[in-house]
């Protein structure tokens, strides 16, 4: 795998610098979960405590994030967990976690693409006829049934082509939608901070006593967790730098600060956007008439001379859910590359283009996959999954650490994982706990998308894997 990573003539082109890796790491977290689900989990699980459980999210990512920094200094190549779980837990483990990643990378650019097109036709003050942007699975409250989420497909396509381009491209055009909604994010953390009411934050912990408390996970110390599985969804995407390590010029330094600096700085962000935005507007307010677009619905009823801001918002909306799906879609295409490589999927997904030296039809491939998904199904299919999968790979990856340092003490390892077994133990015990937290409809979908998986291994990876060819030979 290593020698793989080192053909530099035939393989991925080193592009990337430290600040590149930072810039993708912000750009595939902050999005989504940053101006949906703060919300969410407010109105749904935590109150005003939100802030506590994007605390708690961040200690578990932390977990995981040192355990990712020490796989990507050690083993600087494409394929993020996946590749990991192959070194160390062996070609089944890896198999599996791969299949779990399919949930983060592709369903999430399947998902946020329809957000994408839905915050777009509210920009335009829905000029884009209903079913056009709809799947012919939803139908409007006059009866009018969707067709297709032609918008949706327009993103994918486009963001699609910037990476077939390549990968230098697709970072600095990250790096640009990075700097616009950062410093919108900026801009209603500074604005916002005078319109707090300090009444919102009390109680801060919403009793067990408050309606809708029919589940362990909803207000209370439970709902705190709660709101920690659904924040979870904010952090997705620091772990998609790890998948650009074979694409770093100095893998061995910059893998390590790309990947705990980007989650530093967006937890700093989440924190300050929690407390500011559950201290404007009253949590049960995001259960009511703020449910949707709920930054929006804070500025317009309790900041008043603001309404520009709320436009600005969807903006940043706009770009952040782009840059997470250009993120999401290049980390799919790198986790297929290097299982292709491995002989677990077809050859195509590890083709690469001539002049480009890009996955390009792993890129188009995706592209048909994740945009049949965003055309044809709504959004709200997707549900959790996303999360599962993230999680599922962060305690893996934590195990993996652990198995490392037994088999294999005295391998050279530019940055080491501090407290070893304790932070891949508490690493292994956060994440679960959240995965735990996520609905039991979640659950049980994932179940049977990992058995599909299993049945997909046995029928045709185990057969054409690499690892077990060598061994016939």
């Amino acid at each position: 795998m290593m020698s793989q990573a080192g053909d530099s003539d035939k393989g991925l082109k080193r592009t990337l610098g430290v600040g590149n890796l930072i810039a993708l790491g912000i750009g595939a977290i902050i999005g989504a979960g940053l101006f949906v689900r703060t919300a969410a989990a407010a109105g749904e699980a935590a109150g005003p405590a939100v802030v506590v459980s994007f605390l708690i999210a961040a200690v578990g990512c932390a977990f995981a994030g040192l355990c990712y920094a020490e796989f990507a200094s050690m083993i600087p190549i494409a394929g993020s967990a996946y590749a990991y779980a192959y070194v160390t837990m062996g070609e089944f483990i890896a198999w599996i976690i791969g299949w779990a990643l399919v949930l983060e990378y592709a369903l999430a650019s399947a998902t946020v693409s329809i957000a994408w097109s839905e915050y777009l036709n509210n920009l335009l003050g829905g000029a884009i006829p209903y079913q056009w942007c709809h799947s012919p699975f939803e139908t409007s409250l006059d009866g009018v049934r969707g067709i297709i989420n032609f918008p949706a497909l327009v993103i994918l396509l486009i963001l699609t082509m910037i990476l077939i381009k390549g990968t230098k491209e697709s970072a600095n055009l990250n790096a640009v939608i990075v700097f616009v909604k950062v410093a919108i994010v900026l801009l209603f953390i500074g604005i916002g901070w005078s319109f707090i009411d300090t009444a919102n934050y009390t109680p801060f912990i919403i009793p067990q006593s408050s309606p809708d408390h029919d589940t362990w996970n909803r207000f209370g110390w439970g709902g705190v967790l709660g709101g920690a599985g659904i924040v979870f969804f904010a952090f997705i995407g620091f772990d998609a730098v790890s998948t650009a390590a074979q694409e770093a010029k100095n893998p061995k330094r910059d893998m390590p600060i790309g990947i705990l600096g980007s989650l530093v700085i967006c937890t700093i962000l989440y924190v300050l956007f929690s407390y500011v935005l559950t201290g404007v507007a009253h949590w049960d307010e995001f259960n009511t008439a703020g449910k949707e677009a709920s930054v929006a619905f804070a500025i317009q009823n309790h900041m008043p001379g603001y309404g520009w801001l709320a436009t600005l918002i969807t903006v940043a909306i706009l770009a952040g859910f782009s840059s997470v799906i250009l993120v999401m879609l290049m980390g799919q295409s790198r986790v297929f590359y290097s299982m292709s490589k491995d002989g677990l999927v077809p050859k195509v997904f590890s083709e690469l283009h001539p002049v480009h030296r890009t996955p390009f039809k792993a890129n188009w491939l995706l592209l048909i996959f994740v945009g049949a998904f965003a055309g044809l199904v709504p959004g709200s299919v997707a549900g959790d999954l996303t999360s599962f999968g993230t999680l599922f790979a962060f305690v893996l990856v934590c195990i993996g650490i652990w198995v490392l340092r037994v088999k294999n003490p005295s391998a050279v390892r530019p940055f080491k994982t501090p407290l070893v077994p304790l932070v891949p133990i508490l690493g292994v015990i956060v994440c679960s706990a959240m995965i735990f937290s996520l609905s039991t409809e979640t659950l049980i979908s994932a179940l049977v998308w990992m058995v599909v998986g299993l049945v997909i291994y046995f029928v045709y990876s185990k057969n054409n894997s690499n690892l077990r060819k060598e061994k016939k030979s």
